[in-house]
């Protein structure tokens, strides 16, 4: 090999080094990606406007005026209930937690005279639960109506919105008893109650009337 074809090829691989060297640095110091949770939960998306109108209802009853924060909070609940569809394809179990604590603030804000401490508590899980939107551990086994599942794992009521059309479902292809369609009456009346268990009571005894 002549000098200058010698000379050539040593500078080439001079050069080369630092950058090679460089690469493989990296590849063996820098720490590996980390890999995306398969388990992820899709979550609720964009819960923005729901949360606004928490706040808003939380500085109404801190002022002492709780028929207009009821007020308010029938804003949420007409909100909550147009994309409730939606939301509980996207994650149930998220749609429920957030849909239990909406109830329980609806509840205190109607009693026929709110406990003030009893509001304020609810509304402030209900905005963490739009935060946090996690189920609530397991404690017990599932309840039954008749051999039907009317609660989730951790006991909270099945949303009776599902009971119920499970119930009118059965009905679209049959006569319904007049056993059966006063259930229906009365789980679709607890249901717009947001009376969860009740309702998923009655709907629940009149499926098991119609599976005999």
């Amino acid at each position: 090999m002549t000098p200058p074809l010698r000379n050539l090829l040593l500078s080439t691989v001079l050069i080369a080094l630092p950058a090679t060297g460089f690469t493989m640095t990296e590849v063996f110091l820098l720490p590996p990606a980390p890999a995306a949770s398969a388990q992820a939960s899709p979550g609720l998306g964009d819960v923005t406007a729901y949360s606004a109108i928490v706040s808003d209802t939380q500085a109404i009853a801190a002022t002492g005026d709780l028929t207009a924060a009821e007020q308010r909070i029938t804003d949420l609940e007409t909100l909550w209930d147009q994309n409730a569809g939606a939301l509980r394809q996207q994650d149930r179990a998220a749609w429920g937690a957030v849909d239990g604590a909406a109830d329980d603030a609806f509840s205190a804000l109607r009693a026929p005279r709110p406990d003030p401490a009893r509001v304020a508590a609810t509304l402030a899980a209900l905005q963490g639960a739009l935060a946090h939107p996690v189920p609530a551990a397991a404690n017990g086994p599932v309840q039954h109506v008749n051999g039907i599942a009317v609660t989730d794992e951790s006991g909270r009521a099945l949303p009776c919105e599902d009971l119920v059309g499970q119930l009118q479902d059965s009905l679209s292809t049959r006569t319904a008893s007049a056993q059966v369609a006063d259930l229906l009456s009365r789980a679709l009346e607890r249901c717009t109650a947001d009376d969860d268990a009740r309702a998923d009571a009655f709907a629940a005894q009149g499926l098991s009337l119609i599976q005999g």
